[in-house]
């Protein structure tokens, strides 16, 4: 399968299977209590299924349980996160749609890591979409 490498994270690590044009595809281990950031992406749609464990998913602030078998689409733009409430490793592998899928299309409304980034400038605090300070006159900080 080539060079494969495990992607760790604060909630635990994500492999990337295959990554083409058109489409991207993850498995994602996530470590028991720990959950994602409450995120959206604006130039993809995910679709998760279940491998092992169990899930909460939180879509546009409704709360969803699946278990292994189970899966959910994540349309573009809706606000979403997936927590492990178990003692073991949930596991699920994520599918990716869109035109990029670059880990900066990340837009963090929560997270329990600090990783929720926002311009300060003026008129106070603003969401960074990952498109850096390009046109804003403020200063990037971290929340």
């Amino acid at each position: 399968m080539g060079n494969v490498m495990k992607d760790h994270r604060p909630w635990g690590a994500f492999t990337v299977l295959e990554e083409q044009p058109t489409h991207k595809v993850k498995r994602i281990e996530v470590m028991p209590g720990q959950r994602l950031s409450y995120q959206k992406h604006e130039k993809r749609n995910e679709h998760w299924v279940i491998v092992a464990g169990r899930a909460v998913v939180t879509l546009d602030g409704k709360d969803i349980r699946l278990s292994p078998g189970q899966w959910i689409d994540v349309p573009q733009g809706a606000l979403h996160r997936i927590t492990n409430p178990g003692s073991d490793i949930l596991t699920f592998i994520e599918i990716q749609h869109g035109t990029y899928f670059g880990e900066d299309d990340i837009i963090r409304l929560d997270d329990d890591y600090g990783r929720v980034e926002k311009i300060r400038n003026a008129g106070g605090l603003k969401e960074n979409k990952g498109k850096g300070l390009k046109g804003e006159k403020g200063k990037k900080i971290r929340e």
